[in-house]
């Protein structure tokens, strides 16, 4: 099995002052050896680790920890997509086997960003150099999302977080159309990850998540959807083993070949572990 989005970091508070004040429970370092314990006792295999820094220093610094800890199968950095130099950049990153993709924090970004024809060059190059692209925005930010995504065909593209619905105010249909339309581009794939946050954090339940998680399963079937954790950041309102349940316990009555899909297969598939 395998968990195909969480993080690292070092605690700096200038450097990661999207850690607000009603987040301090992750205001403190976050390393290997603080995840490797959880993943084997849910018998997972292995991860991969998603940038938060939007720095080539922390990419070179997650492929450090990376290549010090097998269980890390792979990296998702970061690179300034809209650079002139990107091409000699993707050039030398290619010689780092277990960097598989990038991310840009879409989600913090001014409406618009997804169609600056920079930003699309450097997203059409990716697939080029066999790497791949983490779209990460909010369910508002969807429709820019489908414009954007009609522009990268060649690219793979794997939506983060379903696309942070609003489960907390359990808006559902504008999202489920707009999961529906991306899920018609075969190229495009979703993470079941950071569902947690973005529920009620000290009041969520189980059946809270089964609309959502039935709407991405109409939309991209067993074959392009991959269980992430998002951990630390679902530390804010669930540990590691209840967010791990909520997707264990939906996928009771799936098969054992589709249960492997999303658990571990669709993630290796995806990034080339």
């Amino acid at each position: 099995m395998i968990d195909s989005h969480q993080h690292f970091w070092k605690y700096d508070a200038t450097r990661h002052s999207w850690i607000s004040n009603d987040m301090k429970a992750i205001r403190r370092d976050f390393l290997p050896g603080d995840l490797q314990p959880l993943l084997k006792k849910n018998n997972i295999g292995g991860s991969v680790v998603v940038q938060v820094d939007q720095t080539e220093a922390e990419t070179l610094s997650l492929l450090t920890m990376a290549n010090q800890h097998d269980f890390i199968k792979g990296v998702v950095g970061w690179i300034d997509l809209r650079n002139s130099n990107l091409e000699s950049r993707l050039e030398y990153f290619s010689s780092l086997k277990k960097l598989k993709g990038f991310r840009h924090i879409v989600q913090g970004e001014k409406p618009g960003f997804l169609a600056h024809p920079d930003f699309i060059k450097g997203v059409q190059k990716l697939h080029k150099h066999h790497f791949t692209y983490d779209l990460l925005v909010y369910h508002h930010q969807m429709k820019e999302s489908l414009a954007f995504v009609k522009q990268v065909p060649e690219t793979k593209i794997v939506v983060d977080h379903l696309a942070k619905p609003a489960i907390a105010t359990k808006d559902l249909n504008q999202w489920e159309m707009n999961m529906k339309a991306l899920a018609e581009f075969p190229n495009v794939h979703c993470k079941i990850s950071g569902m947690v946050t973005e529920a009620r954090w000290t009041d969520w339940k189980y059946d809270d998540f089964v609309p959502y998680l039935e709407a991405a399963f109409h939309a991209f079937g067993t074959g392009r959807l991959m269980y992430g954790s998002d951990w630390p950041v679902c530390l804010l309102a669930a540990s590691y083993d209840q967010q791990f349940s909520i997707i264990e316990n939906y996928l009771k009555p799936f098969s054992a070949s589709e249960k492997k899909q999303i658990l571990g297969e669709n993630a290796e598939r995806f990034y080339n572990l």
